[in-house]
């Protein structure tokens, strides 16, 4: 019987907080094809811009958009969603185990146990299609050569 209390004991804590176990920030990763990209995140508590492929750290709780721009492109948006991973999920289970109402209050502040959808941040830049430049004027016939007597 000590045993398992021992055994208990020491497990307890290494389920812990999703705070803890997962960390409030995550490390958002983006691509381009073509690379070379500037990918601006807004949400964050500092705007954020970076070359593509790179990577970001953020905080989880982040309501983060992703606009990706490249000379000769189309602009890219792309808005990311937070979901809680089954990894997030038993850390939210350990709060209330371990921290009762407080440790899930501090969880869900945190977003400790969300992540950021989609991660990477992958995109096709499509090329601009170049203005339709005015037709020509449609030369006159030329007219025929008299006929020669």
């Amino acid at each position: 019987m000590m045993r398992l209390f021992l055994a208990a004991a020491i497990a307890l804590p290494c389920v812990g907080c999703a705070s803890v176990t997962r960390g409030t920030t995550e490390n958002i990763s983006i691509v381009s094809t073509p690379p070379g990209a500037t990918a601006e995140l807004s949400g964050l508590d500092n705007p954020t811009s970076c070359v593509t492929p790179c990577v970001v750290v953020a905080k989880r709780s982040a309501d983060i958009t992703v606009t990706i721009n490249k000379e000769g492109y189309e602009p890219q948006v792309v808005p990311l969603t937070k979901e809680i991973p089954g990894t997030g999920a038993a850390g939210f289970a350990g709060n209330v185990l371990v921290g009762g109402l407080v440790g899930m209050g501090v969880g869900a502040y945190t977003g400790a146990a969300q992540d950021h959808k989609p991660n990477p941040v992958t995109v096709t830049l499509q090329p601009l299609v170049p203005a339709q430049s005015r037709p020509a004027k449609p030369r006159q016939p030329k007219r025929p050569p008299p006929p020669q007597s």
